[in-house]
């Protein structure tokens, strides 16, 4: 049998300190691989053109009387009878020279702090869902507790960078609701947050409680990014009421707005690739325009969010290749604008099976070729956004961390080119024991958090337990052994009595 030479004392030399804590290194990312793209140059020059000519010719029906007004004092062509407007290119072209490139993303945590920019990468997870599903209490609607769990575990693994609101609490009323919300957010987690844009009076009180609860002064709270928001025109070519809204809020407040159309081509969009990619342009161009009409240089980004539908029942599809291709096209029209984007898993099956996690790591791994700055739907995400699952979100988390590891540079030394292990080993040998393997074998791989790589035999000894069954013990283990970050106490203190006076006054309802 082969022998291995005791060769060591250069390779001690050289060796460098292996990190223990590979989590860490998923709180700030960057992609790793160069940008990839679907269509040519000139293909995506020709959507821009289209989209420009779609805005100027056909124009968006805009339903916000204070949006169009915006618009008309801009230079636009305003109709107030068919709410119709019509905007030159000059007019978005120097809406896109005012909109930062680069948008600091704060959070309580500074460790959880981010960078909006292109080439850099954030997970945000499932989000929007009436629904949630795991395997001790089946689906069943949203409510307030499943907000709060949903929130401890994006609180709990550093691969979520951003939270989401993976649960509607429908036990609380929408009058009340942006409280409980904002105020489980802002003592379970210390990650940056998400708001519903459903209303000025509902994004002002929440505003309000950041400063409140973080003890800003105005001056710091606009120094940054403290929340963010989704607005989702109304596609084909209409912003409504509370969305035309949200934007403005935002753009004043110095808050974060993601202008994001959901093209699904054949329904809402058109049926080609090309022509939902001109829909979304214009659509997400004018929602930028607006923006910085409102208040130039406002904190904005560019959202695509297109797939297909199935054109036998309607029903929406993800993981398709032709949502590969839009998000492609989008992240190419994104660098094309020079503006950092938005993209998005999601998953159209209804239980967290092959199909579910096909669908998001397709999604997944377009974004990632596509450098989006940050994914929605990440993880969890089941029926198409309907369900939030807790067993789904587990095994989407193993992916994030795959991806995340790919994110970690190479080692840059000589050690890592393992001369010292390769002249050790004779031909026909191994590298079980050499130095090198014996100091780095604890953390010199991945290890997964829910795939179970024992054979056959072992498997069925330990239950013969699928993913999903495994899933929902890690999540179960994540809440049970839960921690408050720092200073939540504080923070709920300073709200309550905010929270209290604005229930006693009726709350604020959502805009229609």
């Amino acid at each position: 049998m082969a022998t291995i030479r005791k060769r060591r004392g250069r390779e001690n030399r050289l060796e460098k300190p292996v990190s223990l804590d590979r989590s860490l290194r998923y709180r700030q990312l960057r992609h790793p691989f160069a940008p990839q793209g679907f269509f040519t140059e000139d293909a995506i020059i020709n959507i821009h053109n289209m989209a420009l000519k779609v805005l100027e010719e056909l124009g968006m029906k805009i339903l916000l009387d204070e949006a169009r007004k915006i618009f008309k004092t801009g230079g636009a062509i305003v109709n107030d009878t068919d709410l119709m407007v019509r905007m030159g290119r000059e007019m978005v072209e120097a809406a896109l020279k005012t909109a930062p490139k680069s948008i600091p993303i704060m959070a309580i945590n500074p460790d959880r702090c981010q960078q909006f920019e292109l080439g850099t990468l954030m997970f945000a997870p499932g989000g929007g869902c009436p629904n949630t599903t795991n395997l001790e209490r089946g689906r069943r609607p949203g409510c307030y507790a499943d907000f709060e769990e949903t929130v401890k575990l994006h609180q709990s693994f550093d691969v979520i960078h951003q939270l989401g609101p993976s649960a509607e609490p429908q036990d609380i009323t929408p009058e009340l609701r942006h409280y409980a919300t904002m105020n489980a957010q802002m003592t379970l987690s210390d990650k940056p947050m998400f708001l519903y844009s459903r209303g000025q009076k509902q994004v002002e009180q929440a505003f309000e409680m950041i400063r409140i609860g973080f003890n800003l002064s105005d001056a710091e709270f606009a120094a940054g990014t403290w929340v963010s928001t989704v607005v989702n025109t109304n596609s084909p070519r209409m912003l409504d009421i509370p969305m035309g809204q949200g934007i403005m809020d935002f753009a004043r407040a110095g808050q974060l707005c993601i202008i994001t159309p959901f093209c699904l081509a054949g329904a809402m969009a058109p049926i080609t690739v090309e022509g939902a990619l001109v829909l979304q342009h214009a659509e997400a161009l004018a929602g930028i325009t607006l923006s910085q009409l409102t208040k130039p240089g406002a904190p904005v980004a560019y959202g695509g969010f297109g797939s297909n539908v199935d054109m036998k029942s309607g029903a929406p599809a993800f993981g398709t290749p032709e949502q590969v291709k839009m998000t492609l096209g989008t992240g190419q029209l994104a660098r094309f604008i020079d503006l950092p984007w938005r993209s998005a898993g999601g998953s159209a099956s209804n239980v967290a099976d092959m199909q579910a996690g096909l669908e998001n790591n397709m999604a997944m791994w377009a974004t990632v070729m596509a450098q989006a700055t940050v994914v929605k739907h990440s993880a969890g995400w089941l029926e198409g956004g309907l369900t939030f699952g807790y067993e789904k979100f587990i095994n989407d988390i193993e992916a994030l961390q795959s991806f995340a590891e790919l994110c970690q540079p190479p080692e840059d030394s000589e050690n890592a080119l393992a001369w010292s292990a390769l002249e050790q080993v004779d031909p026909g040998g191994h590298f079980f024991d050499t130095g090198q393997t014996m100091r780095r074998y604890k953390d010199a791989f991945y290890q997964p958090l829910v795939a179970d790589l024992s054979n056959f035999g072992a498997w069925s000894e330990a239950g013969a337990q699928t993913s999903t069954e495994r899933a929902y013990t890690v999540w179960k283990d994540v809440l049970a052994n839960y921690r408050l970050p720092d200073n939540s106490a504080e923070i709920g203190e300073r709200l309550k009595p905010y929270i209290k006076a604005e229930t006693d006054a009726g709350g604020a309802p959502p805009v229609a």
